[in-house]
C-alpha cells in the first residue's frame, strides 16, 4: 500500500527521546488512519506503517494517549454516523440497519486491532484494560444499542418476529440471528446483554404464549391430539434455538414449553377419557403411548404420573381375572392363558412405547405379583397349565412351540410366592404323566424341570429329577425282565410292565391293604418280584394296585341291559329276554377295575358287601370304582336297589351286575382313585 501524504520518515522514528510535539503527529496521522477505517476509505492506507508508529507510542510510554485516543475517536463514530442511521430506521428496515451497521462496525475493529496489535500485547495486559476489539464492542453497546429507544425497539421486534412465526407466518429468519449473535457479541464474554436484552423478556412471552395454547388445546381436543402437538411445538422450539438463536437458549426454552405444556397439565392428560392412557392400553394404540412417554420422561415424576394409572388399571383388569366366584372355580386353562395374555399385552407396550424402561418393566412384574397371589389356587392352576401343555394330545403344537410356551408359563412361576405349593401339585401332576404315560415327549419334560431348576436350584427340583430317573430305570428293568423270561422258558400268563419307584419322590401315600389280585396279575407279580430281588439284594418291592392300570379283553354276552325309572324314582336294572350273541371290547381300567371285573367271570350279581370281602380293596377306594362304572359314558355295570346321596360314603347292600352296550371296541374307564393323588 501506498503512505500517507506526509510520511514520517525513519529517522523521526529512531529518536530516543519523543517531545510532545512528536507524538501528536503520530497520533494525529494513526487518528486519521482509523477514521478513514471506519468511513469504509482504507485502500490508500500503509499497514505496516500505521503498526509501526502504533509501535513507537506503546514503547515509548505512550499506549494510555494511544488508548484513550482511540475509545474517543469510535465514540464520536458511533454517536456522529452510527447511531444517526439506527435512529432514522425505527420505522423502517430497523433490524437489517442495525445488524448493518453493527457489522460494518465489527469490520473495522478488525482492522483497527491489526494496527494496534502491540497497544494490544503490551498495554493493555499491562493496564488491564479490555482490548481494542472488545472496547469497540463495549462503546456500541453503550452509544448505539442502550441509547433511548433503541434497546426496547430491538427487544420488541425480536419478540414480534418470532411470536409471528409460531403463528406460521415466514419471518427473516437470518436477521433474527444477526441480532442474537450481536447481542453476545457486546457481552464481551458474558450473558448479561443477552439475558437482559433479549432471553428473559423472551422465555416470559413464550411462557404466556404456550400456558394460553395447552389451555385452548386441551379444551378442543383429545390427548392424543394434545401430546402430539406437544411433541410438535418441542421439536419447533428446539430448531428455532439451534437455527437462530443462541445455543444457550435451548435449554431454557424447552424448559419452558416442558413447564406449561407438559408439567402444568400431566393429571389432566393422563387420566382424559377420550386418549388417556387408560384408553391407549386399551386400544393398543402403542404409537401415541411411545409420543407421551417421551414427552413425559422427560420431566420430574412424569413416568411416575403414567405408572400410577397404568399400575391401577392393570390391577384391576388382574384382580377381575383372578377372582373366583364364591361356588364356581375357574377354567386352570383358560385363567393362567388369561393372565399370559394380560402379560403379553403390556410386554408389547413395554418394547413399542416404553423402549424397555426398566421403571414399566418393575411396574408390570409388581402389579402382577401382587394380584396373582389373591388367588391362592394360582400355584394349583399353573401347574395344570403346564400339565396339560405336557400331555399327550397336542399334535398341532410343535417342539419350539411347546418350549415357548413353557417359557411363559415360567414368567407367572416367578410372580408365585408359594412356589412350594406350585412343587406339590407339579410333582402329583408329573406323577399322572410318567406312571400313565401321558407325556407328549421325554424332551420337554426334561426342558420344564431344567427351568424350574434354574430358577429355584436343585432342591426344589431333586425329587421331580428322581421320579423321571425312576421311569427310566423302570424301562431297563422291564427290558431285562423279559430278557429274563425269554432266556429261561418262563411262560407268562399277562404282559407285564413295572415301574419301580423310589420311597420319598412320589407324591401318593402308599397301599397299606393287602388286595386279593386275579391269579393271573398276581403270578405274573411274584415271577417279576422274584426277578428284581433276585438282582437288588436287600431292598423291599411292595405293590401299589392302587396306582396300577391294565388292558382287559371283555365278552360280553346279550343285549345291554336298560335302565327305566321307576315311578319312585328308584332305578331298576331290566334284561331283556331271549338276548343273543356276543360284544367284545378292549377295556382299558385300574387295577382295582381289573380285580372287580375278573370276579364276574365267577357269577353275575355281586353285594357292594361281597366284592368288598373278595377283592379287600379299602371301602373308600372300592366305592369310587365302582361309582366310575355304573354312572357316565361308560356304564360297565348296572345296581339294583333304591338310589341315595349317600353311596360311596355309607355302606348299603346293593348288586351289580353287567350293563354296557357301548359300541366301541376301545374304552378307557375314568380312574378316579387317580385323580386323588396327594401328597402324604
Amino acid at each position: 500500500m501506498s503512505g500517507f501524504s506526509e510520511p514520517l520518515s525513519s529517522r523521526f522514528l529512531q529518536q530516543n527521546n519523543m517531545d510532545e510535539e512528536y507524538v501528536n503527529k503520530i497520533w494525529g496521522m494513526l487518528k486519521s488512519a482509523i477514521q478513514e477505517i471506519q468511513r469504509k476509505n482504507n485502500s490508500g492506507l500503509s499497514f505496516e506503517e500505521l503498526y509501526r508508529n502504533a509501535y513507537t507510542m506503546v514503547l515509548h510510554k505512550h499506549g494510555p494517549k494511544l488508548y484513550e485516543g482511540l475509545k474517543d475517536v469510535v465514540s464520536g463514530h458511533l454517536d456522529t454516523r452510527i447511531k444517526d442511521d439506527v435512529l432514522k430506521s425505527l420505522n423502517n428496515n430497523f433490524l437489517s440497519t442495525l445488524n448493518r451497521v453493527f457489522e460494518e462496525h465489527t469490520t473495522s475493529l478488525v482492522m483497527i486491532r491489526d494496527i494496534l496489535m502491540y497497544m494490544d500485547r503490551v498495554y493493555v495486559q499491562q493496564g488491564s484494560v479490555e482490548n481494542v476489539y472488545n472496547l469497540g464492542l463495549i462503546l456500541f453497546r453503550d452509544h448505539v444499542l442502550h441509547f433511548g429507544e433503541v434497546r426496547d425497539k430491538l427487544r420488541d421486534t425480536l419478540l414480534d418476529m418470532i411470536a409471528r412465526e409460531r403463528r406460521g407466518e415466514v419471518i427473516d429468519r437470518p436477521s433474527v440471528k444477526d441480532a442474537c449473535k450481536m447481542l453476545m457479541l457486546i457481552g464481551v464474554g458474558e450473558r448479561n446483554a443477552y439475558e437482559e436484552d433479549f432471553e428473559i423478556p423472551f422465555l416470559e412471552q413464550s411462557r404466556d404464549f404456550f400456558r394460553l395454547e395447552a389451555q385452548n388445546y386441551l379444551a378442543e381436543n383429545s390427548a392424543s391430539v394434545y401430546i402430539h402437538r406437544v411433541e410438535q411445538r418441542l421439536v419447533e422450539e428446539t430448531e428455532r434455538a439451534k437455527h437462530y438463536l443462541d445455543n444457550s437458549s435451548e435449554a431454557p426454552i424447552v424448559k419452558v414449553v416442558e413447564d406449561e405444556l407438559i408439567v402444568r397439565h400431566m393429571q389432566t392428560v393422563v387420566s382424559m377419557p377420550n386418549g388417556g392412557v387408560i384408553s391407549m392400553v386399551e386400544n393398543q394404540r402403542y404409537e401415541d403411548m411411545a409420543c407421551m412417554y417421551k414427552l413425559f420422561n422427560r420431566v420430574t415424576d412424569g413416568m411416575k404420573t403414567m405408572l400410577n394409572h397404568i399400575s391401577e388399571h392393570l390391577k384391576t383388569q388382574g384382580k377381575d381375572l383372578v377372582t373366583e366366584d364364591e361356588n364356581v372355580q375357574k377354567n386352570p386353562v383358560h385363567y393362567v392363558t388369561s393372565l399370559l395374555e394380560l402379560k403379553d399385552h403390556y410386554d408389547k407396550f413395554l418394547c413399542q412405547s416404553f423402549n424397555n424402561d426398566r421403571r414399566f418393566k418393575q411396574m408390570i412384574s409388581s402389579v402382577f405379583e401382587s394380584f396373582l397371589n389373591i388367588n391362592q389356587r394360582s400355584p394349583e392352576y399353573l401347574s395344570l397349565f403346564v400339565d396339560d401343555k405336557l400331555k399327550k394330545g397336542n399334535k398341532d403344537v410343535s417342539e419350539q412351540e411347546l418350549e415357548a410356551v413353557l417359557d411363559r408359563a415360567m414368567i407367572l412361576f416367578r410372580f408365585l410366592q408359594e412356589k412350594d405349593v406350585f412343587e406339590r401339585y407339579y410333582k402329583q401332576h408329573l406323577a399322572k404323566r410318567l406312571l400313565f404315560n401321558r407325556s407328549t415327549s421325554d424332551d420337554s419334560e426334561k426342558a420344564m424341570i431344567a427351568k424350574l431348576k434354574q430358577e429355584c436350584g436343585y432342591q426344589f427340583t431333586s425329587k421331580l429329577e428322581g421320579m423321571f430317573k425312576d421311569i427310566t430305570l423302570s424301562k431297563s428293568i422291564n427290558d431285562e425282565f423279559k430278557d429274563h423270561t425269554n432266556q429261561n422258558a418262563v411262560r407268562l400268563p399277562i404282559d407285564l410292565s413295572v415301574h419301580v419307584l423310589t420311597t420319598g419322590f412320589w407324591p401318593m401315600a402308599t397301599c397299606q391293604a393287602d388286595v386279593s389280585l386275579p391269579a393271573l396279575v398276581q403270578t405274573t407279580f411274584d415271577e417279576f418280584k422274584k426277578f428284581y430281588l433276585s438282582k437288588h439284594n436287600g431292598r423291599q418291592l411292595t405293590l401299589q394296585p392302587n396306582l396300577g392300570t391294565g388292558d382287559l379283553n371283555a365278552q360280553f354276552y346279550g343285549p345291554p341291559l336298560s335302565d327305566e325309572a321307576g315311578p319312585s324314582g328308584s332305578n331298576t336294572s331290566v334284561v331283556s329276554a331271549g338276548a343273543k350273541g356276543v360284544r367284545k371290547h378292549i377295556l382299558t381300567a385300574s387295577t382295582y377295575h381289573i380285580c372287580v371285573f375278573m370276579l364276574f367271570n365267577q357269577q353275575r350279581q355281586w353285594t357292594f358287601g361281597d366284592l368288598l370281602e373278595a377283592t379287600k380293596i379299602p371301602d373308600k377306594d372300592l366305592r369310587r370304582t365302582l361309582l366310575s362304572v355304573v354312572t357316565g359314558k361308560q356304564r360297565i355295570l348296572s345296581r339294583q336297589g333304591p338310589v341315595t346321596p349317600e353311596f360311596g360314603t355309607y355302606y348299603t347292600p346293593r348288586v351289580w351286575e353287567y350293563c354296557f352296550g357301548g359300541q366301541q371296541n376301545h374304552f378307557w374307564i375314568p380312574c378316579r382313585e387317580f385323580d386323588q393323588l396327594r401328597c402324604e
